[in-house]
């Protein structure tokens, strides 16, 4: 073992500092992750802990709790490509295209529901980008407006259940996937309200910036009234849908891994009956899955490895140790926690730093007495800002693809700005009244 006279301390500053160079070098998270594992298993430990690997490997794949990723992700492209983000949008356009912000207000709500059946951010960000932004700035509403409230909603996804993101912080701390489920949606319902305040708040003061459509426009270029069949499957099916894969687990009649199971086929169903269900969608939403649990996959090995070096050469304990020992006491540990996920939040996706903290963190959170799943949920709020945080939020260059070319990056970071304060208050109001989130899971039938 070649570990040169270093202590813990070093050895931590050295793996930090060898992650960011490889991720700032383009290379992908997992690689980075699991490179540094090895590189360090070997100066550090020794050639023999390289077994380790394929061990891990294993034991990552006989875990059910992963068997709910690819399902909610393809219930989720299957959902993207059903016509609900359109449909939504034009019973939107109607119910509020005369209140000034009414547009962007109900891009938020859209998202919201859209979060409830997903469990990603992307297939609200994608969809509703392509469909209210266009409609958005030919009414004449502010770019900033338009754009913010399509980031900031589609970030909902990571927060209301379900979330694939809550299912690694599960896998990784053993928590109830049921009850940090539940417990997301009060957060997420009250941030989404509190985009729609700021929306409208705003839009009241300066009407510039989401003008409202005159009663004339609507009748020449709104949406004829709906049929009772139609108004079903824009809102009834979704609602029936987010009921089914929610109340099983809220009632106790499913696991989540098995209300996955529930939301893919009721997603088929919900294709089908709106005649969306052909071949293209099928093969579309398959690959989708496919690659993306790929990814998540191997991000979560890269982690697995990462840990167990970690932990080993004593540079985790190293890290508890120095925490508890400090000035701080419970609650200056958790805030600076959570300043230390911003921090990586503007570097890497959650996934990754999911892997990386929780092993250190998570025995912290035990040790001081917090409620497991008020950590996860608060943890999953903070990663929301990392989906709107440069350099690397992914809702950013979704947008940015989408967007006229006239609209730089710089434009969509501006935009962006108020909704992550909006964020950082609903975090702290969490922080400071943990019923709510708490009080929900509390109710679970057991």
């Amino acid at each position: 073992m070649l570990d040169a006279g270093l202590g813990p301390g070093q050895i931590t500053i050295l793996i930090f500092v060898l992650l960011l160079v490889v991720l700032f070098a383009g290379h992908p998270l997992a690689f980075a992750l699991g490179g540094a594992s090895v590189v360090f298993a070997l100066f550090f430990w020794s050639p023999t802990s390289l077994y380790m690997f394929p061990t891990n490997v294993l034991g990552l794949m006989q875990n059910l709790v992963l068997v709910a990723v690819p399902l909610f992700i393809f219930m989720g492209a299957i959902l993207q490509r059903t016509g609900i983000g359109e449909n939504l949008y034009d019973l939107a356009y109607r119910a509020l295209g005369r209140v000034k912000g009414g547009l962007a207000i109900g891009t938020v709500a859209i998202c919201t529901i859209f979060a409830a059946m997903a469990g990603a951010s992307a297939p609200a960000t994608v969809s509703m980008g392509l469909v209210s932004l266009p409609s958005m700035l030919k009414r004449n509403y502010s770019y900033e407006i338009a754009i913010g409230s399509i980031a900031a909603g589609g970030a909902l996804g990571i927060l209301i259940p379900p979330s694939v993101t809550m299912i690694l912080y599960a896998m990784m701390t053993g928590t109830s996937v049921g009850k940090l489920f539940i417990g997301g949606v009060l957060p997420g319902l009250l941030l989404s309200a509190m985009f729609s305040i700021y929306i409208a708040v705003r839009c009241a003061v300066n009407p510039k910036l989401g003008p409202a459509i005159s009663k004339e426009i609507l009748k020449e270029e709104g949406l004829p009234t709906k049929g009772a069949l139609d108004f079903f499957r824009t809102l009834m099916l979704p609602i029936l849908l987010i009921l089914a894969v929610l109340g099983s687990i809220y009632s106790g009649i499913a696991t989540p891994t098995e209300a996955s199971a529930v939301g893919a086929f009721g997603a088929l169903v919900v294709a089908g009956i709106n005649r969306r269900l052909n071949r293209e969608a099928w093969k579309e939403a398959n690959l989708e899955g496919l690659r993306l649990s790929a990814m998540i996959l191997w991000i979560a090995l890269g982690g697995f490895w990462f840990s167990a070096v970690y932990q080993a050469i004593g540079a985790s304990r190293f890290v508890s140790d120095l925490l508890l020992g400090s000035n701080l006491g419970p609650w200056g540990i958790i805030i600076l926690m959570q300043l230390t996920f911003f921090f990586l939040g503007c570097l890497m996706d959650p996934s990754g730093i999911i892997f990386v903290t929780m092993p250190i963190y998570y025995p912290i959170i035990e040790h001081l007495g917090f409620d497991p799943v008020w950590f996860g949920v608060i943890f999953i709020l903070n990663m929301e800002m990392a989906y709107l945080t440069p350099p690397f939020g992914v809702n950013l260059f979704y947008l940015k693809a989408i967007v006229p070319k006239t609209i730089t990056m710089g434009d969509i970071y501006r935009s962006c700005l108020p909704f992550i304060l909006i964020q950082a208050i609903g975090l702290l109001l969490c922080m400071v009244f943990p019923e709510i989130i708490t009080w929900l899971p509390g109710k679970m039938i057991k």
